[in-house]
């Protein structure tokens, strides 16, 4: 089981307007438009101030499951991680394209630990505490309880059941203990295998992107699957 890619990196355009914004709803401005100074108000209707537990995401946990247990992704991960992403097929099979140094990698995890807007954490073998791939929460929107998932295992963790296990622990700790409402993941069309492993986890597929992935001379379809939280309890 493979996922596409990781969107977080993506920059995003800014969003451009066509009028002035309104003023805040904490401030209020008179009739020659000057702005007052701040008032209390009350959260406009449908706004939820606070919809996740952001500590959920700052405090990286440890999850144990039958064989596996998920932990904070570290340095010591940091070879075997490259080395996944040296497989030929571990390629073909999440889209990527870029090639990153061992000293790029080690840089980029040392950061993970301190970020707050997303969580990555890596699969051990709970006997021997050997690598068995990485997965993660990404572009977290904390208004809309919503955020995205990514998954890559390495080669002799395939074909397990590792995958399964790994993302039901994960999505045990999204729903229950972060308060996401919604993960949201993408998966080549041509991957069958991770496909129905995700629906067997509880995601079910929303929609296609068409030919949006080039790869080995040819277009791929991209399929959106999303897991929510009301629905989790008819996961199997």
């Amino acid at each position: 089981m493979q996922l596409l890619r990781d969107h977080d990196e993506v920059p995003h355009l800014p969003q451009l307007h066509t009028h002035p914004s309104p003023p805040s709803r904490a401030h209020r401005t008179n009739r020659a438009g000057r702005r007052s100074i701040p008032l209390p108000g009350r959260p406009r209707p449908g706004h939820h101030a606070r919809m996740i537990d952001t500590t959920a995401l700052a405090e990286k946990p440890v999850l144990t499951g039958d064989r596996i247990r998920l932990v904070p992704l570290s340095e010591r991960h940091a070879t075997a991680f490259h080395a996944t992403f040296q497989d030929p097929e571990t390629r073909r099979l999440t889209g990527t394209h870029q090639d990153w140094s061992l000293a790029g990698l080690r840089a980029w995890i040392a950061e993970c630990g301190a970020r707050t807007d997303r969580l990555d954490l890596a699969i051990e073998d709970r006997e021997t505490g050997g690598y068995l791939g990485d997965l993660a929460l990404s572009r977290i929107d904390p208004a809309n309880a919503h955020a995205g998932f990514r998954i890559a295992l390495a080669p002799s963790a395939t074909d397990r059941g590792i995958g399964s296990e790994a993302i039901r622990l994960l999505l045990g700790h999204a729903f229950e203990r972060v308060g996401l409402h919604r993960v949201q993941l993408e998966v080549f069309a041509y991957n069958d295998r991770a496909r129905r492993a995700y629906e067997r986890c509880g995601f079910v597929l929303e929609g296609r992107m068409r030919e949006a992935l080039h790869w080995d001379g040819a277009w791929h379809d991209v399929l959106v699957m999303a897991a929510l939280r009301p629905e989790r309890a008819g996961a199997r």
